[in-house]
């Protein structure tokens, strides 16, 4: 065996990754969500930084993960042998393709490989040397979502190691797919990465990738921009184009002018509802902050829980199809008042809510408002178009919200969303 030849690790990697590379070095993150179009390198710099790691800590192992296991050898493991090759290691790693795994020769360390389609075997996965330090899961779009990547990390994160976790994905059209909802979350152990083929060296792509791309978004620009710029671009059925899903802190929230709370009544198969909203920036930027929302809430409960939220009783706007429910909480000190509604409320709520610049909703704090609004959609009419109308379900806490709003929105002025003009 030869020793590798001095290669400078960043002359290997694209450049937007540089300080990915730097953050797992400071051991800043456990999680790292590498989230990017074509060409952007994601799936390059996760297999050079598995086989850099492991050749530089002893006791260092690594599981490359697919949701099926018959795509692993022509996928992760190709892709770790040419990160091997890219190292100037060959001559240190074995190849065992028919387990299939990776051995470092000086040590025994592994590089094992997976399939979820198999979980069990998971709890089976044991090295003689080190720990599975690295855990990567290539194609992450393909998983079950976060549930999935929690027992499999369960079964493999064993020890007072330091773990990284990488999850390589291109992400789906949809913001409310499982993985693009569950990734936007702030969570204080995980880094969220976006990159794409434009922070990659010409030369790395070639001439013919650079002209599919361009000629892509010539001709298709909202596929140009889902699968080589990585962005979550919707289907054209999503009803709110305008939501984002972010931290909205105590500060922020104790200086909002002025706030607005709707109720939307439910017990048993819908649950109730409790919003709390600001409209800040001329009433152009829509808040979202508070929220509860449960099945089968007793009157003392919901009272309990709105005065928690709102100790100054400030008035909320309840559904009037609820008016003995409505005088419960009355009659419990709440200042609730019943919602107008009237013919046509329902349309141009949801209208006036799409005409906002934006919506802001913290997943933290509200985690069934981001759920419902990222995942409001038309339905489809069965010919390629949807049906007319907003559907009536999954929209608990957006009925809340126009509740809520009700008196601020006026009918004088409203801008109707016309689909065909966006290319929706």
């Amino acid at each position: 065996m030869t020793a590798p030849t001095k290669i400078n690790f960043l002359d290997l990697i694209a450049p937007s990754f540089y300080g990915v590379h730097r953050d797992i070095g400071e051991n800043a993150h456990t999680h790292y969500a590498l989230c990017g179009g074509r060409g952007s390198c994601k799936s390059s710099f996760a297999s050079l930084e598995i086989v850099r790691g492991i050749m530089a800590d002893r006791n260092a192992n690594a599981c490359a993960i697919r949701k099926i296991g018959r795509n692993l050898r022509e996928s992760v493991f190709g892709q770790l042998l040419w990160a091997i090759d890219k190292l100037g290691a060959g001559d240190l790693w074995d190849s065992r393709v028919s387990i299939p795994e990776l051995v470092y020769k000086p040590t025994g360390q592994k590089i094992i490989f997976k399939g979820a389609d198999e979980p069990r075997k998971f709890k089976s996965v044991k090295v003689s040397q080190g720990y599975i330090k690295y855990i990567w899961f290539e194609e992450a779009d393909e998983f079950g979502g976060t549930e999935e990547f929690d027992v499999i990390n369960q079964s493999l994160m064993r020890g007072n190691g330091d773990f990284v976790c990488l999850y390589t994905y291109n992400p789906p059209r949809s913001a409310s797919n499982g993985i693009n909802f569950e990734f936007s979350k702030p969570r204080p152990d995980r880094l969220l990465h976006r990159s794409d083929y434009r922070d990659v060296p010409e030369e790395w792509l070639g001439r013919a990738f650079i002209a599919e791309a361009e000629y892509l978004k010539k001709t298709d620009p909202r596929r140009y921009r889902n699968e080589y710029l990585g962005e979550i671009t919707g289907t054209g059925a999503e009803v709110f184009l305008n939501v984002t899903l972010e931290p909205i802190t105590d500060g922020q929230i104790a200086d909002f002018d002025r706030t607005y709370r709707g109720i939307d009544w439910g017990y048993g198969a819908d649950p109730f509802v409790y919003i709390g909203t600001a409209l800040e920036n001329s009433g152009r930027r829509l808040y979202i902050f508070e929220e509860f929302c449960r099945h089968g809430a007793r009157f003392d409960e919901i009272a309990d829980a709105i005065r928690e939220f709102d100790p100054m009783n400030m008035p909320v706007t309840a559904d009037s199809a609820e008016p003995r429910s409505n005088d419960e909480l009355r009659a419990r000190g709440l200042n609730i008042r019943a919602a107008k509604k009237g013919q046509g409320s329902v349309e141009y709520g949801i209208r006036r809510l799409c005409d906002l610049e934006r919506i802001i909703i913290d997943p933290v704090r509200c985690p069934d408002a981001a759920r419902e609004f990222t995942g409001y959609r038309l339905q489809s009419d069965g010919n390629g178009g949807f049906r007319s109308g907003y559907p009536d379900r999954d929209n608990h806490t957006i009925d809340a919200v126009r509740y809520a709003l009700e008196e601020r929105f006026s009918r004088r002025s409203v801008k109707f969303i016309d689909r065909r003009k966006l290319g929706l």
